[in-house]
């Protein structure tokens, strides 16, 4: 068998290796749902690093998951990719009426607002409905005040969003100052939730802020202990003012 641009080819390659290969034979839905995970988040780091080759690689993998997975329900009579492509496509025809009906919109906003209402109409019990429970709680977050957005549950402006964080942040150190330890923590997530929803109206993404800044933190630390070994010194040996040095000297380098 030969590589090939043909979907159908292949469907047809993970149907052989589920039968020849005897790795792939003895793989299940619940052996390999975490490799899923991995794969998106290779994914992501390759778009990140702006890596096009990487990331053509990456959704390579993601559409092997989805047809192994598939070709593994197939198996057991719950569904095959028809049935998955069919799926995704009703269901994008569906929550577009601008597009394929004659439903008229003005701007993306109101693009959103239909689709949650269409959602609603779809059986949904909660414009909350589809997060997942494992989604991570910076991306849920703001997920979550999207979603509440496009039904009009908002701040009409950015300032008062950011009156809220300010009020939050208080709560937060009173919190602190009692010794309050379930407070605080209650509180700190407060304030973490209000800060990304103050992102959110200048389209920043909560998350990818924070995991840009901890590719940051690690550049900057990696260095520091480069430096002290250059010294034949352990981070344990060397005072905060030193590191504090090499900490600038790293951020120059940034």
């Amino acid at each position: 068998m030969q590589p090939s641009r043909n979907f159908e080819d292949l469907v047809e390659l993970v149907s052989v290796l589920r039968k020849e290969c005897p790795w792939d034979r003895k793989q299940t839905h619940q052996s390999i749902k975490d490799n899923l995970i991995e794969e998106a988040y290779e994914a992501l780091e390759a778009l990140e690093q702006n890596d096009f080759d990487e990331f053509k690689k990456e959704l390579g993998d993601l559409l092997l998951h989805v047809v192994f997975h598939s070709k593994m329900a197939s198996e057991t009579n719950h569904f095959a990719i028809g049935d998955v492509i069919y799926g995704i496509m009703d269901k994008l025809i569906r929550r577009h009426p601008h597009v394929f009906n004659q439903t008229e919109v003005s701007n993306e906003k109101e693009v959103a607002e239909n689709w949650e209402n269409i959602k609603l109409k779809e059986g949904k019990k909660s414009t909350l409905d589809g997060l997942p429970i494992h989604l991570p709680a910076l991306i849920k977050a703001q997920r979550m005040q999207e979603k509440a957005a496009n039904v009009g549950f908002d701040w009409p402006d950015w300032e008062q969003a950011w009156g809220k964080l300010e009020e939050e942040i208080v709560e937060f150190k009173e919190a602190l100052s009692n010794n309050d330890s379930n407070a605080s923590s209650d509180e700190f997530g407060d304030v973490l939730f209000s800060m990304v929803n103050v992102a959110r109206y200048f389209n920043i993404v909560a998350e990818d802020s924070l995991r840009q800044t901890n590719a940051k933190f690690e550049k900057r630390f990696r260095y520091i202990e480069d430096q002290l070994k250059r010294e034949n010194k352990t981070l344990k040996e060397a005072s905060l003012e030193e590191m504090d040095v090499f900490w600038e000297e790293a951020k120059e380098l940034d």
